[in-house]
Order: C-alpha cells, then structure tokens, then sequence
C-alpha cells in the first residue's frame, strides 16, 4: 500500500507508464525514486526536472523496511531488483494495483480500447481540469497529480489484461478489434477481457457505437454510446473538417448541446471528442469549459506529432495497428489534402506483422510511397516466420529501409512524411531529419 512515511521505488521508473506515475505520486507529495536501464529515453527529462532519482538497477537499491516497491509490467524475476526482493523475501506490488488504489481516491475515469486510449485520455484530462482539480495518467509518459483533485483520469492498457485491476467510475471503451496476439488466444478471448472490464465499472459506460463488439457488452450500470448514428445517445452532427481542424454539433439523449471545435484531424479525434464530452456532460461539466478544454488540447508525444523541414512535413506517430494507421493516414489527407504522402513504416512484432500483412500492404498500397524498415522485436518475441521483406513485396513501389540507405527517403521533397510504428522508429525520424 502506499505510504507517505515510506519511500516509493518504481522497478523501471522510465517506462511511460511508470514515468507518469512517478510524476503524479510525486505530485501527491510521496517521497518517489527508481531504477531502469541507462540508455538515454524520453521520459527521463521530465522525472530529472521534478527532481525525481532515477539510479541504474542495482540489488543495493532494494532495502529491507523504508520502501513500498512498485514493479513495471515488463520485469520478471531475471530482473536484478526484483530477485533482490525475492531473496529479502521483501513484496512488491504492480503498476497496476499502485493505479487502483488512486482510482479508489477520487471520482475516476478510465480510457480503455484498442486504439485511441491515449489520445482520448489527454482529451478528458484537458477538458475535466477545465472544471475541477484532476489527476492524471496518460501513456505517452504524461502524469499529473493534484492533491485534493477530484477526478482522476487514466489510460486502461487491455495487454495482459492488466486493466482489471480497476473498478473505475466511468470508463470510456473506444474500440475492440483484435490485438495483442502474443498473449490473447483470439478474438473472444480479447473481447472477454473488456467484458470483464465492463463488470467491474461503478457508474456508467460510454461505448463508441460503430463497433458491434462493444454494443454486445452487457453492464450492469447505465450504458452509453457515442459516434456519429441517430441511434447513438450522444451524436456528432453537423461535422465540418478543415486543414485546422474540425467543428460539429453534439446532440445528448435528443438535445443539440451546440457547436464544438478541435485543432485535431481525422474522424476518430471527433469520436474521441464526443466521448469526452459525453462523460464531462453527465458529470454536469458546464458546456464552456468543455468547449475551452477541447479548444486548448494540442495533442498526446507521438498522436500525429508535426515538424517543419521547409517543404518537408514530418510527421510522427504511434500506429502501428490497422485501425490506427488508416486513421492516420486519413489525418494527414485531411490536414495536408494538395501534398504526397509518404510513410515508413516500422512493423511492430513478428506475430502482429504476420496476423496482419495482407491489411498492412492494402493500407499502405493507398499512399503515395512507401518504405519499410525491419521488423521491431520486442522483449517478448525475438524473432518469427515473416521479415519486412514479404511486406514490400505486396506494395509496388514500396522499399526497404535502414539507417544505412535513408538518402533515398531525404529526396522526397514537397512531401508529408509519415512515420507510424510502436518501436524505436524515432531512430530513423532522427537519421532523416539529420540529413534534411
């Protein structure tokens, strides 16, 4: 349990996950430290800036009594740290469990879904902090601790079914296609997942009601959907989409709640929207500090993140799903309707690359040009039956890329370039804009 008395370590402090947590205990006045590899990441600035002590793993980082050990998802006992805790016969609890006992202090909120969770969670943090103090956790490394705060916002991550722990308020569920195939046996066995989820919420639970699995959810508390349909309760009408955005019209349960605006592209950040409205509108939110909140958000690290190289647009981002990269691509038709469109593309894990080749290369043949870089192999799966290769071979035009040949993809000029991939794709982000 925490404890204010008591220090608290967090076994692989610079995972996103784990950064945002530091930073919201921190916030909450805990007295935080931890450990994690030392190659340079992300997350690590904002933690150093907090004053936040991030050691290299060590078994002399673990004492017996003073510490409440948090350990991330990803360590198992040939973990230094956590064998140490083993052999002092010294407990541990998870990320997961450490975010249950803040979802059990305030009015929680959590944001679950295949895609779309941390973007949706920026969105709700952004518009409920317009209203009353709020607490955060985001899984782009962003966390945000208010002490007294009211609501309490986090990102749900279905992997492994860690987001059972929570028995939140309200949970918002974006979308369930089929994900994780390393862990989940198949498509029912996912869905089950958010089933039990869906048992555990308190209050209430907004579904986006374009997908069939999430309206077969059964729940036991009020039930809501949200998309762009007259049978939805909560509506988007009216949608207009621009190169600076979107405007649209939300009509609650019959009511036209008025005219909304984002500085976001692509249909799914107006379903991300109305579900954020959805859930502030039935916490009775006052309409202008929903409409502020979303009119300030600018986006999550790594959602459709732009940067400017003269007639270059680079624009980063997460997909590496299906779903998530024709959203993406549709974003970035919508912003940049007159421009080529040019995607690297980095597949993430050999048995999501092999579950999904034929949708990668349909997707990707509806771009201007593309480049695959090899497959990126996770902690948890080293290698498999399938490379880049047989990718490009289903995309004419398409090419192979490495950090060894990027002179190729620095002549696309008068371009956007996508780069769209879960793994260390910004190596290759960092090599183009180098030579640029």
């Amino acid at each position: 349990m925490l404890d204010k008395n008591k220090q608290i370590w967090l076994i692989g402090i610079k995972g996103t996950g784990m950064a945002a947590l530091a930073m919201l205990l921190n916030d909450l006045g805990y007295e935080v430290a931890g450990s994690d590899i030392e190659k340079y990441t992300f997350t690590q600035e904002p933690l150093a800036k907090a004053g936040i002590r991030v050691l290299p793993f060590a078994a002399a980082n673990i004492k017996h009594g003073g510490q409440v050990i948090v350990k991330g998802n990803a360590f198992k006992a040939d973990n230094i740290e956590v064998r140490a805790c083993e052999e002092q016969g010294i407990s541990w609890q998870s990320y997961p469990d450490t975010v249950e006992e803040i979802v059990k202090m305030h009015t929680s909120i959590g944001v679950s879904g295949t895609h779309g969770k941390t973007s949706t969670t920026g969105l709700l943090a952004q518009v409920m902090t317009e209203a009353a103090p709020t607490s955060y956790l985001i899984g782009d490394g962003q966390g945000k601790g208010i002490k007294d705060s009211r609501f309490f916002v986090y990102e749900a991550d279905e992997y492994r079914r860690h987001f059972l722990a929570y028995h939140p308020d309200y949970q918002i569920m974006t979308n369930i296609d089929f994900d994780h195939p390393d862990y989940f046996k198949d498509q029912d066995d996912y869905t089950s997942a958010f089933q039990t989820a869906a048992d555990q919420t308190q209050k209430g639970l907004f579904v986006w009601g374009g997908n069939d699995r999430l309206r077969q959810l059964q729940t036991k508390v009020a039930k809501y959907s949200y998309g762009f349909n007259d049978s939805d309760d909560f509506q988007a009408v009216n949608v207009k989409k621009m190169t600076t955005g979107s405007t649209f019209n939300v009509v609650a349960h019959g009511a036209d709640l008025g005219e909304f605006t984002i500085h976001l592209f692509g249909d799914h950040s107006i379903l991300n929207a109305t579900a954020v409205i959805a859930v502030a509108y039935t916490e009775k939110i006052p309409l202008a500090e929903i409409k502020k909140g979303l009119l300030d958000y600018q986006g999550a690290k790594r959602r459709f993140a732009e940067k400017d190289f003269g007639d270059v647009k680079i624009i980063d981002d997460y997909a590496h799903h299906p779903t998530e990269m024709r959203a993406t691509i549709q974003a970035a038709r919508q912003k940049f309707p007159h421009q080529r469109l040019v995607v690297v593309f980095q597949p993430h894990t050999f048995s999501r690359t092999k579950k999904y080749a034929a949708a990668f290369a349909e997707i990707l043949r509806g771009v201007d040009k593309v480049y695959i870089t090899p497959i990126y192999a996770s902690a948890r799966e080293a290698g498999g039956d399938i490379s880049s290769a047989d990718l490009v071979a289903q995309i004419p035009g398409a090419e192979d890329i490495d950090l060894d040949n990027m002179t190729e993809l620095a002549k696309n000029n008068d371009s956007v370039i996508v780069f769209m991939g879960a793994g260390d794709i910004q190596k290759y982000e960092d090599a183009l804009e180098k030579l640029l």
